[in-house]
């Protein structure tokens, strides 16, 4: 071996031992982090807010989200985030659990959504939109319960089939899609370890843990957000809320995550 060689193959191995150090390192930050909360997770003070929100008698009707139907029946809470997204019969499409929040105050409690419509997600250092409070309160009643999004309706499986496409599909300045970072095992963005999430292992991790807290932001995030927040990291036009692509996005990882268990809201860095 030349000293060239010698040289360039000793650089590598410093390279890949200060990687691994550095990650090791930010992996023991976020344990030590969930280990100061202990069992409690912040996104509960939000679960509160939104439990007040889902029994408070608003809007120009004077009548709670109790009637709202979520998929199991008007007023059920429990287990209905781990059937979501499915069709609606009354709405005529398929819906995630934010758009059926939408849809429920504007037809069965006569509330003008369009501000929320528009901005649904909190800016970082406000208070948290009542789709937040309310996703994370109805997200944690099915806290243990198996994942089980519908594929009953043709228009689920249509869903499903554009999510599918729309992961695979390459766009934007850098040529991106979701598979870029999140179709093989392994990958990282900087020291960040990637889920790859078109296999069943990988989506039940995202779409088990969503809503969930995010430390950086001292917030509760839901899944919209999640998907909004990759499409602007790919520098992609801004993925609309509640439009069909964030619904088919959201069907493909909730069908491939079918069969574990919610743990949600989750703590996320």
């Amino acid at each position: 071996m030349t000293m060239k060689t010698l040289s360039g193959t000793l650089l590598a191995t410093a390279l890949a031992l200060a990687a691994s150090s550095a990650t090791g390192a930010e992996d023991d930050i976020f344990a030590q982090y969930r280990a100061m909360f202990g069992d409690d997770n912040p996104a509960e003070l939000t679960e509160f807010q939104g439990e007040d929100l889902w029994n408070e008698v608003r809007g120009p009707k004077q009548v709670s989200l109790e009637q709202c139907d979520l998929g199991l029946g008007a007023g059920v809470v429990e287990g209905a985030y781990a059937q979501l997204p499915r069709w609606f019969e009354d709405a005529g499409k398929v819906m995630d659990l934010e758009t059926r929040l939408l849809y429920c105050m504007e037809t069965v409690q006569g509330m003008d959504v369009t501000e929320l419509r528009q901005h649904p997600f909190s800016e970082q250092g406000q208070p948290q939109t009542d789709l937040e409070a309310l996703s994370a309160y109805i997200a944690a009643q099915s806290k243990g319960m198996p994942i089980a999004v519908p594929q009953d309706h043709p228009a689920e499986r249509a869903a499903f089939e554009m999510g599918r496409e729309q992961f695979n599909f390459r766009a934007g300045p850098h040529d991106f899609s979701c598979a870029t970072c999140h179709g093989q095992s392994g990958k990282r963005i900087r020291l960040q370890s990637l889920l790859q999430l078109n296999e069943p292992e990988g989506a039940k991790a995202s779409f088990s843990a969503w809503p969930a807290y995010r430390i950086a932001q001292g917030a509760v995030r839901t899944y919209e957000w999640r998907m909004a927040d990759c499409a602007r990291q790919q520098r992609l036009p801004g993925l609309v809320h509640g439009s069909p692509a964030a619904i088919g996005l959201i069907t493909y990882l909730g069908v491939l995550a079918n069969g574990a268990e919610m743990d949600a809201p989750g703590l996320k860095r």
